[in-house]
């Protein structure tokens, strides 16, 4: 699995394992399957991290809400999308 990661994602190469491992325990949980649930999800995993100091890149951000994508139907990406490409994420 890790192999695929960063076949898709090379610029992962490298990255703090502190990092790693939280986004591997964020691939882990139930995600929400809509819009309305999953950008409060994503705010407070985001606030989890920087409470522990971890802050991520823009292309770490990116794959973090692929993860979070990944169950949602087309729709709900392309909302998702929006509101990210908004914010300039």
């Amino acid at each position: 699995m890790m192999e695929d990661i960063f076949k898709q994602h090379p610029e992962l190469l490298g990255m703090d394992k502190n990092k790693m491992d939280f986004i591997m325990e964020f691939a882990q949980k139930d995600k929400p399957k809509n819009t309305k649930d999953a950008m409060p999800f994503l705010i407070a995993y985001m606030n989890q991290a920087k409470k522990q100091n971890i802050n991520f890149t823009k292309p770490e951000v990116r794959f973090i809400t692929e993860i979070l994508m990944q169950d949602l139907s087309s729709e709900e990406r392309a909302r998702v999308q929006k509101i990210l490409n908004m914010m300039g994420a």
